[in-house]
């Protein structure tokens, strides 16, 4: 096997928030930390760290985000007991020192004309756009009055309180379901990475700008094994040109990490190079500086 080298990581850490499974009380945002973005401990002992009391009190996939003066948390609004068609919102909380979090909001889609049938809002990401001085939140949507399958869509936000109406962002031209987008903006260049539904592989899509087109490459599946996965999140190791991705192995448990240079072409991250043994599911990445790592660690420890 040819294995990529992991990169040094130079000034800076990284905050791993995700999910632990099915169960309602596993339903919940938890925390881990890295120095150096390969190697991950969790955080007040695996257990989570927010307490939902809105909507359905559990959420699936959480996106943290370093927003322009606080920190935010999104994720999408689901008990899964009550079956894989009963979600059409997210949850949101704000931060301002990543400990306390408050401002939890429900934003329920349904509110939208285009969304009002919609059975699944899966997993909100965001990106602050700098065009408009707004967040850019994407998101998979299912509505059950069109035979569509499903695809991303976007809504921008000023306080992740308040949404503009979806518009569609992509939908792949195979007519095959997408899920789990992440996009990362590299040299002018967006780049999203997406769940095929179908296959179970994570494919990569790329536009000129945030909010498309995405253009398709002929053989645009990315992922370096051909176990399923979802949840996959694409992340700067600091000081460098190399981006890992990491991705949720969600049949045969535990996590799968491969690693670019150039966005484009991925080789595997070694399994003795990189540790994420405890259980973790589809979360996201956030650089933190020495303060804030202490900061957290202070007050949940390992």
């Amino acid at each position: 096997m040819n294995y990529a080298t992991p990169a040094v990581s130079k000034g800076g850490n990284y905050l791993f928030c995700y999910f632990l499974g099915n169960r309602p009380y596993e339903e919940r945002v938890c925390f881990a930390l890295s120095k150096d973005g390969y190697h991950f401990t969790p955080l007040n002992g695996n257990r989570p760290l927010i307490k939902q009391s809105l909507g359905t009190k559990c959420c699936r996939d959480p996106f943290i985000i370093r927003g322009k003066d606080c920190f935010y948390i999104i994720a999408t609004d689901m008990k899964s007991d009550d079956g894989w068609c009963s979600n059409h919102g997210i949850v949101t909380w704000k931060s301002d020192d990543l400990v306390h979090w408050t401002d939890e909001t429900a934003v329920d889609f349904h509110m939208f004309d285009v969304t009002k049938t919609a059975d699944k809002i899966w997993a909100p990401q965001a990106l602050y756009d700098k065009n408009k001085d707004s967040y850019f939140v994407y998101f998979s949507v299912n509505n059950t009055d069109d035979d569509k399958p499903l695809s991303i869509w976007y809504s921008y936000t000023d306080d992740f309180k308040h949404f503009t109406e979806p518009k569609e962002l992509f939908s792949p031209s195979n007519g095959l379901d997408a899920i789990d987008a992440d996009i990362v903006e590299k040299d002018g260049k967006f780049y999203m990475c997406y769940k095929d539904e179908c296959v179970k592989t994570v494919c990569e899509v790329v536009a000129d700008k945030i909010t498309g087109p995405y253009r398709e490459f002929e053989n645009n599946a990315v992922t370096c094994t051909d176990k399923h996965v979802e949840g996959n999140c694409m992340y700067n190791i600091l000081g460098t040109n190399s981006f890992v991705m990491i991705m949720d192995l969600y049949v045969d448990g535990g996590y799968y990490m491969q690693q670019t240079e150039d966005m484009l072409h991925f080789k595997p991250v070694n399994p003795d190079d990189f540790s994420m043994d405890f259980h973790p599911r589809h979360g996201s990445m956030l650089h933190i500086t020495d303060e804030e790592y202490n900061r957290l660690l202070q007050h949940f420890e390992f």
